[in-house]
């Protein structure tokens, strides 16, 4: 049974590059709403700033943002700059740019290359600060290559702007491709015990033979994505979490970082009370038979 005073240090750490960070984090995203940038009714601004300290009073220290993570009334960023500023020597933020949204929240065109050091600079200036840890290229649909930005964003890193570069919602092609431009510290790509990319498994794999992070996003909501995870759970892991006493959202964590040490887990929430289960998911450990059973349904069984 796992305890909701629970540190993030039980789950065990990684690296970012030269940045250690505990493997349970935070994703940012649902920090501006109940539902997923613009949709749903804002969380209060009180509640926002609260999760983020309690996040670093549990030992988070990698949290997951973007510059396009706004509601009407709330900006990831901006919470996290009000939260925890002047920041901890040890916490990590993690950036991310290629989508574009404009000021009303409605998404546009993919950023082009040579949009991307505005996009930088806004998650600089939001933020506070003056060098990003990690920034992640986001590739869009209809990039056949991600050469062109991968290597906008070197640049930005070769001029002091980023420390670290990642790439999300890549393929192994696209992974190869930018590694020949520059290090790559982690992938971000959605993955979980009911997720949808085809290719998850394959970059789960040649991260771990490489050393690489992989980040899985909605791991928590598999198929719900960006509008969040339901109310309907599979009766393996229902079963799985009655038998440890915990709610079936620390059963999919819990499987998600036994995917491998180099998993980290960057649950996004607006809720205190699920933020400390999210990082108590982290002791969570599953027996053999256990993980089979969940294996079962990842590989749609």
């Amino acid at each position: 049974m796992t305890s909701p005073t629970m540190t993030a240090d039980a789950a065990g750490t990684w690296k970012l590059g030269d940045l250690p960070v505990h493997r349970i984090g935070l994703g940012a995203m649902r920090l501006t709403g109940s539902a997923a940038f613009h949709l749903g009714t804002p969380s209060s601004r009180e509640r926002s700033i609260a999760v983020l300290r309690t996040a670093v009073e549990l030992g988070v220290n990698h949290i997951d943002t973007a510059a396009f993570y706004f509601s009407p009334l709330r900006s990831a960023n901006e919470l996290i700059n009000c939260a925890l500023a002047p920041y901890p020597d040890d916490l990590v933020i993690v950036t991310k740019v290629g989508p574009y949204r404009d000021y009303t929240g409605e998404w546009g065109t993919a950023a082009r290359p040579d949009q991307l050091r505005g996009h930088v600079e806004e998650n600089l200036r939001q933020l506070g600060r003056d060098h990003l840890d990690v920034v992640n290229l986001r590739r869009m649909a209809g990039w056949d290559s991600i050469a062109e930005h991968f290597g906008a964003l070197a640049e930005l890193r070769d001029a002091g702007l980023i420390r670290h570069l990642g790439v999300s919602n890549v393929t192994p092609r696209h992974f190869a491709e930018a590694r020949a431009i520059a290090p790559v510290v982690c992938v971000q790509n959605q993955y979980g015990l009911h997720g949808t990319d085809p290719e998850a498994d394959e970059m789960l794999r040649i991260c771990g033979e490489e050393g690489i992070a992989f980040v899985p996003f909605f791991a928590i909501a598999g198929q719900g994505g960006a509008r969040g995870s339901t109310a309907e759970q599979d009766e393996e892991v229902l079963a799985i979490a009655r038998a440890h006493g915990a709610a079936p959202a620390q059963i999919r964590l819990a499987w998600t970082l036994g995917q491998g040490p180099h998993v980290l887990a960057i649950p996004g929430t607006g809720d205190p009370d699920h933020l400390r289960q999210n990082v108590a998911a982290g002791a969570l450990h599953l027996t053999a038979e256990e993980t089979r059973r969940l294996d079962v349904l990842h590989h749609g069984g």
